[in-house]
């Protein structure tokens, strides 16, 4: 390792749906944190790691913030501002599509108090006429003194390089925290449920809303060199289940081999994947519950 080598963790937040998980899964060449055209798809802090020969920067890409309206909600806006904590590095992501609304106001009135360096990311300068970037930037550092501006199209790649070396000349000389091959500080089974969730997401739309939760009950077994996967699907409602379940099993049999695939990719083995569906009311309200899916305010503290 350089003797200058720098690391360092940075969390990203914004509002939801403005980016943040496809940048994380841009630079790190990977999928490891769940993308929906649905907002609100992230929702607990994920830890990405970037390692080159110079520098490993620790990204927390933390659920959108919005006004809570159940318990979930309000883990993940205390799981998104709980991520300033022990970080070097704030970066706000907005898009360059949506206009500065109340809610944007609010969270960059609470980064006001950070003492840390806070970078504004203007995300998907590919859906505004370059004429539009100008007064938008000079909109946002009107608003809060940001150390440096970076528009971005996270799909498509535009700047990100430039943010990446900016990011690494705000963190301190220190050690690699991670092996330079691991990309997240999740154990397997969070992120096998996450991308069933995903999964889930995808093909149910609008269907079934953010009222379903994935819980992977077992993932260390192995039958005929193939690894056994068990999780159990939750929803809040029967007529959820049975929009999950589908006419003749149809949906839950393809959320199982559209998971599976992406699983297999991960993981890089064959695996055999079993789902339940069960009907836990309310599920969002339920600490007990939300402790055990791994939302637990408690750990925030």
């Amino acid at each position: 390792m350089k003797d200058n080598f720098r690391s360092g963790f940075v969390a990203i937040i914004g509002e939801p749906n403005v980016g943040k998980s496809t940048f994380m899964n841009r630079i790190l060449g990977s999928e490891i944190s769940i993308i929906s055209p649905k907002a609100q798809t992230t929702r607990n802090k994920i830890q990405g790691i970037y390692t080159n020969e110079d520098e490993q920067i620790v990204f927390l890409d933390t659920p959108g913030v919005h006004s809570p309206k159940n318990s979930l909600d309000k883990y993940m806006d205390t799981a998104a501002f709980s991520a300033l904590k022990d970080v070097d590095v704030v970066m706000f992501m907005v898009s360059a599509a949506d206009k500065i609304s109340d809610n944007i106001k609010n969270i960059i009135a609470k980064l006001q108090t950070s003492k840390l360096p806070v970078l504004l990311v203007i995300n998907k300068i590919d859906l505004v006429h370059p004429d539009d970037l100008l007064p938008l930037i000079e909109q946002y550092n009107s608003l809060l003194e940001f150390k440096e501006t970076f528009p971005i199209s996270a799909t498509q790649g535009n700047n990100v390089a430039e943010l990446m070396a900016a990011i690494a000349q705000y963190l301190p000389q220190g050690p690699q925290y991670y092996p330079e091959d691991q990309l997240t500080d999740h154990p397997e089974y969070f992120v096998v449920g996450e991308i069933i969730r995903e999964k889930i997401l995808e093909l149910t739309r609008q269907e079934i809303p953010h009222s379903v939760a994935v819980i992977v009950e077992q993932m260390n077994q192995r039958i005929n060199g193939k690894l056994q996967v068990e999780a159990t699907i939750y929803v809040e409602r029967d007529s959820q289940k049975k929009i999950l379940i589908g006419q003749k099993g149809s949906m839950i049999k393809n959320i199982g081999i559209r998971s599976r695939e992406k699983i297999e990719r991960l993981l890089g083995e064959k695996i055999n994947l079993k789902l339940w569906i069960k009907v836990q009311k309310n599920w969002r309200d339920d600490p007990l519950f939300l402790s055990r899916a791994g939302y637990s305010l408690k750990d925030l503290k």
